[in-house]
């Protein structure tokens, strides 16, 4: 599996989840199971079940995130090369059928953000490995449920 690039503030974002999830919230659920098991017969205990399948969910996010951070290499935005898109790089796009621009910020696991003013996208999406070492007039075809779209990258930050 290839590595993705995520910077030192989403690596270390993404390590506090874990800790929070392992330290904070495992705990707390253990302690709900245990009462829950109190209350006598487990076979007809809906709590007790109830309780069990959320320790599930939680266990399997907390291998998700760590399976995530395995995966992942620290990347200084600040050394990226200046005018082609990549890791860390805001990209403004002018979609050529209606004229609206947006722009983009490619980021790596755990950092994006899609109700931001510049949305930050995974660099392993499919708008972030379309808009991905292109420069200032290049075209970008996308093909996505709503149709294609036709996009040229106005401006590299």
């Amino acid at each position: 599996m290839e590595r993705e690039p995520i910077s030192a503030e989403g690596y270390n974002k993404l390590r506090e989840e874990v800790r929070r999830l392992e330290e904070d919230e495992m705990p707390k659920l253990a302690v709900l199971i245990a009462d829950a098991r109190a209350e006598g017969d487990l076979r007809e205990n809906a709590e007790y079940h109830g309780q069990r399948e959320n320790q599930g969910r939680m266990q399997a996010k907390i291998y998700q995130l760590k399976t995530r951070l395995a995966n992942c290499v620290i990347v200084d935005k600040g050394l990226q090369p200046k005018g082609v898109s990549g890791f860390g790089s805001i990209v403004m796009l002018k979609d050529t059928t209606t004229g609206k621009s947006e722009g983009y910020e490619l980021v790596g696991p755990g950092e994006e953000d899609y109700d931001a003013e510049i949305m930050k996208i995974l660099m392993s999406g499919p708008l972030g490995q379309a808009i991905t070492n292109k420069k200032v007039g290049d075209m970008v075809e996308l093909s996505t449920p709503r149709g294609n779209r036709r996009l040229e990258v106005t401006k590299v930050d």
